[in-house]
Formats: structure tokens, sequence, C-alpha cells
């Protein structure tokens, strides 16, 4: 029995275990939203106001749940406008398959209404794409692309589907992929460098880890832990890493990075073996490269080879996935500890708590820190919140004072660093974790972006809780405005709408908080509800995030004010 192109896209993402997608419709892909018609007890398509919007909640969906995001958009500006999320999912490896009508093959290449070049404009941006011409390619193609974006380093794929191909009728018959000629998502491990990598470790003084959110992709939390605990390594992550370990555990250190924590950036180059697990050297973390752990060897346990070398030069680089690698590398190393060194860390950390975080989370001046909402949100939950940031101010903030019992519970855009993403993001993740609480943490620009999704919490009553840290301004770039710029604050101050009347008019619970004694109390409730929350906190307007290494410096170079 024949059926039509476009049943039988959906019949792969059922394949495909796909239950819930994102999306917007349109003319190019109207034929597979006419068959969505049938399958709506079987796939929940959650319509959102804007196609961007769709892709950062597939985003926070595959995050929070370990699954593929699925996103629906017609040709045209409905494919352009998933460009910024597939780019933000691409450089942080979340899996996503984008599927976006196309017009008839027959006008290909004719400037057709709505037609745009979307695999041009997306192959520097996808781990894979194609384009379907033919109905009878969607159940080989699809099955490929789910494939592609799980396996390896996970990554985006973008299906560009023809009108006509929609239409066409089709045999069907699904045969899930588990390899594919000439594609090697998982490289082959070496016995000997897991020998190398251990002898390293057995005979390092001050060896130092940092990890990043390789372990979480790879479910490798519980391998990751036992080789911290039998080592006794000191263990710092970078943003994408964070929650992989407890933000309580005794080895963990704290956050490498540009505005991460004083002890593990400094002692960075005081290490005499720097372990990278599942991270990509990214510059935020290493600051300037030509004094990078100059002093120390380094390890780099890594799936993809093409970030081996790529931007620090390493001594003994173990290839596979960290669920595989890690299990052989325990077995290798001793049992040790490395109580001095630790202890350094330490240190540290009290010069950074009495200079620069008894200031954020105790403050005694009139305004309300962001840093004492997050630890008044950490006081609530417990936790036990997934936090989604956006990116600002707030973000580093936010990674820095949260404190996490769960891994996946940190989501944020880390490497393109899209502003906007945090209010789909929390709808996709709180889909995704139904039973956990997502809170999303915004500042008052990145909340503008995409508001317009304020509309597709009220149509699905998706109870996500929604605080806007507000100074009335692009705070991180006018921080670095005041720092570097003379505070020449060009096109940073921002006049703000009011924020409660715009969510109360898409009938959502609202409440603004300008005074200290009344911030518990006001995240309590929002904490409890059952539904939907949005809170805007009015915090001060030149508050800046520190430590911070300014662009060019060294990791040891932080400052502290």
């Amino acid at each position: 029995m024949k059926i039509s192109g476009s049943e039988a896209i959906i019949k792969c993402l059922i394949e495909e275990n796909v239950d819930l997608i994102y999306g917007y419709p349109g003319g190019a892909i109207m034929p597979f939203y006419d068959s969505l018609y049938n399958f709506q007890d079987q796939i929940n398509h959650i319509l959102v106001r804007h196609e961007q919007g769709a892709t950062h909640a597939a985003q926070g969906y595959a995050r929070s749940s370990g699954k593929i995001g699925v996103v629906v958009a017609t040709s045209g500006p409905g494919a352009t406008n998933l460009v910024t999320g597939i780019a933000d999912a691409q450089i942080d490896s979340t899996p996503m398959v984008c599927i976006t009508g196309q017009v008839s093959s027959n006008l290909l290449g004719t400037d057709a209404f709505q037609e745009t070049d979307i695999i041009g404009i997306t192959t520097p941006v996808t781990k894979w794409n194609y384009q379907i011409t033919k109905a009878s390619e969607i159940p080989e193609i699809l099955s490929k692309a789910f494939f592609i974006a799980r396996s390896g380093r996970p990554g985006p794929v973008l299906i560009d589907i023809t009108k006509d191909a929609q239409f066409e009728m089709t045999d069907f018959k699904y045969k899930k992929h588990k390899k594919l000629k000439s594609y090697n998502p998982e490289p082959k491990i070496s016995k000997s460098k897991i020998k190398d990598a251990a002898e390293l470790i057995n005979k390092a003084k001050k060896p130092f880890i940092i990890f990043g959110q390789g372990v979480i992709l790879s479910n490798s939390e519980k391998e990751f832990i036992k080789l911290i605990e039998k080592t006794g390594i000191p263990s710092a992550w970078t943003i994408l890493g964070l929650s992989a370990v407890s933000t309580d555990h005794y080895l963990n250190v704290g956050m490498v990075g540009m505005h991460g924590n004083y002890g593990p950036n400094v002692l960075t180059n005081k290490c005499d073996l720097l372990i990278a697990v599942g991270m990509r050297f990214d510059d935020r973390v290493t600051g300037n490269l030509n004094k990078y752990a100059k002093q120390a060897k380094i390890i780099h346990l890594e799936i993809d080879p093409a970030e081996i070398n790529k931007n620090v030069k390493v001594d003994v680089a173990v290839l596979g996935n960290l669920k595989n690698t890690l299990p052989l590398l325990i077995q290798e190393v001793k049992t040790n500890k490395h109580g001095n060194w630790l202890k350094k860390f330490r240190e540290y950390n009290s010069i950074e708590y009495n200079k620069v975080i008894k200031k954020d989370l105790f403050p005694t001046k009139d305004k309300i820190t962001m840093g004492e909402v997050i630890h008044q949100i950490n006081e609530v939950t417990n936790g036990n919140a997934i936090i989604v940031s956006d990116v600002g101010q707030h973000q580093m903030i936010a990674c820095r004072y949260a404190k996490f019992n769960e891994t996946k519970s940190n989501i944020t855009s880390g490497g393109l660093g899209t502003m906007g993403f945090a209010l789909p993001a929390a709808i996709g993740a709180k889909m995704g974790a139904p039973k956990r609480e997502v809170i999303a943490i915004i500042g008052d620009g990145g909340f503008q972006m995409t508001i317009q999704e304020l509309g597709t919490i009220f149509q699905t009553g998706v109870p996500v809780k929604i605080v806007v840290l507000n100074n009335d301004f692009l705070g991180m770039v006018r921080q670095w405005q005041q720092l570097f710029f003379d505070k020449r604050y060009s096109s940073t101050e921002m006049v703000n709408p009011d924020f409660v009347a715009i969510a109360k008019g898409y009938h959502i619970e609202s409440e603004k908080i300008s005074k200290r004694e009344n911030l518990k109390q006001s995240i309590k409730k929002m904490i409890d509800s059952p539904k939907p929350f949005f809170m805007e906190v009015v915090v001060g307007k030149e508050d800046n995030v520190f430590p911070m290494i300014p662009t060019g410096e060294s990791v040891s170079n932080m400052r502290l004010s």
C-alpha cells in the first residue's frame, strides 16, 4: 500500500520514537501539516511563535531529556529563521533534526516565491544536510539523519523536502541505521594511549582535570566521578560541563574561563598535568594560548579527532567515547590523594569568597544583586531545579552560583552565545523533563529577543518559571564599555516596557520585585505555583561580574575587581 511522502515523514518520526516536535507551518510544508492532522494522538506538535524559538525549544528538550530535538519549518524565511538555532546546536553538540519544506522540484533555482538555498546556507553549521526531491528517498534519508544527529559527537542535521516529494506516493519501509559507509562516529580506542595517560596521571604531583559537556553527552557521569575519586584529582568545569558532577562534591573546585573561579584559572598555570575530559579548549576557557598551561603535560580525552591539537597541543590524546575510555583508564590509574594540592584551590577560593562572592551573595547595599537572586533560588529549590540561562552577565552569575545535584541541569548557549536562547529553551527543557522544576534566568535584553514565546507558554500551559534580571542595560557589553572603553556607554542602555503587564497580557501570573525583603518569599511563591510564573527582579544598573580575565590575557591574570 502506497502512502504520500508527507505521511512517510511522520511514520519515520514515529519509528524513531519521536512524540514531540516544534514547528511553524507555511506553504511549502503544508502537505506535512495536513498529514500530521491524522497523527495528533501520536505526535504532539508545539506551535511556536517564531521558527528560531522552535530550534531553541528543541535544544532545551534535547539537553534535558537526552533525546533528539525535532523542528519543522517551511521554505524561505521559515527555513532561514532556523539558522541561528542550528548554528548554536552545532557548536554546542546538541542533537537536532530539522525538516524544512521546499518549493516543488521543477521550481528549484528559479527564485520562486519563498525559495531559498537552505542546503547551501546551512552546510557550514550542520553535521549533515540533504535535499529530498523524491518521496522514495524519505525513509532512507531520515533514518540517516537521526543516526548522524545522535551518534559520535552529536549535532544538528537538516533535511529539505520539496513540496512535490511530499505529495508523491511511495512504498514505505523503514530501517534504522546502525552504521554508514565512510562515517566513523566513534574512533577506535588505543589501549597504549590509555596506558600512556595513566602513567602520566600516576606520576603527577599536581594534576588538574577540566571536564566539559562530553561527560554529559556520553552519559559518563558515574564513570567520571569514579575516576576523580580514585585519583583524588581536583576537577573544574566548563559552563557546558556544569552539573555533570554535583556542585558540592569535594573534588569539584569550580568553573574555568573568563568569569570562572579564581583558583581553577590561576592554578591551570601551576599544575604539572592538565587532563581535558570531553571539552574543546574554547578561547573563553584558555585565554591567551601562548600563556596557557605551558608548564604542564596535557592529556585530552575526546571523541572528535578534529579537536585534538586544534587549539592546544597535547602530549597524550585518548580518542573514543568517554563511556568506553573512562572505565579503561580507571583500571590503569592508582588510588591516590592530592591533599596539599587540593588545599591550594581552597586557599584561592577563600580569597575569591572574601573579595567577590560574599558581596555577590550577601550584599549590604540597597540594590538587589544578581548573585543573591541565584542564591535565594538555591535556597528554595535545594539545587534540584534545571536552570536555563540566557547570555550575558546573568548567565555568568547563574553558572557561577547555581547549585546542582543532578546532571543535565544547566542549559545555556555556550559556544555561540545566543541572546534570546533561554525562554524557548526553557519551554523545551520542561517538556523534556516534565517532573523537574525548570527556571529560566534571563536579562532584559535577551528576553525581548524571543519575548513572543510567552504566547507558546500561554497556549500550551507549560509551567516554566521565568526570572528576568532587569538592570536596564545590555549588561555584559556595558561592563566592557566601563572597563575598557572609558565608560562610553554606546547603545547599551535599554528603555524597557512594562514586562509584568506584557506577561499578564499572556495570562501568566507575574510579579515585580525591587525590594530585598520580598525576594525569597516571591521566589517560593513562584516555585510553589503549578502554573507558568513570571518574575521581574530589579537589580543594580552598573554591577559587574568578577573575577574576569580580560581579552588577550593569561588565565593567571584574573581581575577580582
